[in-house]
């Protein structure tokens, strides 16, 4: 029996102790840093892959291993792993905006390949892979009104190269997973907290006196916390089950002004001039940034992407699998979540 096969076997709750030897990939991104911490927390042997050019900011213990991983280049990481063990692995690891669309698969999808093939071909004992996907991998189904949760039993149609190259990864692993691989994946919906960085566009807009909204159809978003998510991510190294997919939410839904109302209440209620445009100017509006963005070699925020986001209209989901199987209870809800957030973003000098 294979190591990845004699895991399925495992069922037993993790002791998290120094012996235990994790590796999380995009550590230098948002979610990433916070994995880290939980990790060194919970006493365990932190690895974390890095480029050579990666910002250490936020990864500043010293009790943190680091490697550097081309994902890119299965010979390099063979080499890099040679003779190390990990007990376990979260991939956290990709992009959300890129000029070139092809970067989007190269990088989440070969990517991902190519670091499970490698840790196949190293025999890593592995107890648990978990896999940070995204609730984008469904697109805009279900979208006619009164809107209703996506379940994990619709079938994905993902309207974005994002979505589209989280979902071929997803697809990859569940092959992988039917040979043996131990792979528990998540599907957050959108995530916010300190450091991150689109929302943040947000409150830096509202905190200069502009709120932008697209569409007029009614509009239920969601949210999960980054706090939140990390919480599910070690569930899952403990309570997952192997090939399981859970969505992320706080379990609740919201309107599409009740996220800005929140930011103006922490930023002292400033006086706002709210702008809500049809979605044909917002298809405008992309269409340049995404061609400035080509251009001058820059990523925009606002680009073909971002459209097809902001036009989907629904994006509730059913979190009870989560709940029921992994133990999964949000911490913070939208209320809560805004407070920490713009403190964090002050306290910081980001406003």
């Amino acid at each position: 029996m294979s190591n990845f096969a004699a895991a399925k076997t495992f069922n037993e709750k993790i002791i998290m102790q120094n012996s235990a030897n994790i590796l999380i990939t995009g550590a230098t991104g948002f979610i990433g840093g916070f994995i880290v911490d939980k990790a060194l927390e919970k006493g365990m042997n932190v690895w974390v892959a890095v480029r050579p050019t990666s910002s250490r900011k936020y990864l500043a213990d010293k009790r943190i291993n680091f490697i550097h991983l081309d994902f890119d280049d299965k010979l390099q990481m063979t080499g890099e792993m040679q003779g190390l063990r990990f007990d376990y692995v979260v991939h956290a690891a990709g992009v959300t905006k890129c000029i070139n669309p092809d970067d989007f698969y190269r990088v989440n999808t070969l990517g991902t390949k190519n670091l499970v093939e490698t840790l196949l071909q190293l025999n890593m004992p592995l107890k648990r892979f978990v896999y940070v996907s995204s609730l984008s991998v469904f697109g805009n189904i279900r979208e006619e009104y009164p809107h209703k949760d996506i379940m994990d039993t619709d079938i994905p149609k993902p309207n974005t190269n994002y979505g589209r190259s989280k979902l071929e990864s997803e697809k990859y692993l569940d092959e992988m997973t039917a040979k043996g691989l131990p792979c528990i994946t998540l599907r957050p919906t959108g995530v916010y907290g300190p450091r991150e960085k689109d929302y943040f566009l947000m409150a830096k807009s509202i905190s200069r006196h502009l709120d932008f909204a697209a569409g007029y159809k009614p509009q239920t978003i969601t949210f999960v916390y980054v706090l939140d998510v990390v919480q599910a991510i070690f569930l899952a190294l403990e309570n997952g089950r192997i090939g399981g997919k859970y969505f992320l939410s706080d379990g609740r839904n919201y309107s599409s002004s009740d996220f800005s109302q929140l930011i103006c209440r922490e930023l002292g209620h400033p006086w706002v001039l709210r702008l809500k445009a049809p979605i044909w100017l917002l298809r405008v509006i992309t269409f340049f940034g995404e061609y400035v963005g080509r251009m001058t070699g820059r990523i925009s925020a606002l680009n073909n992407d971002k459209y097809n986001i902001m036009k989907q209209r629904n994006w509730r989901c059913d979190i009870s699998p989560a709940e029921d199987e992994l133990g999964f209870h949000p911490e913070y809800d939208l209320d809560s979540g805004v407070r920490q957030t713009i403190k964090w973003y002050k306290d910081n000098g980001w406003l």
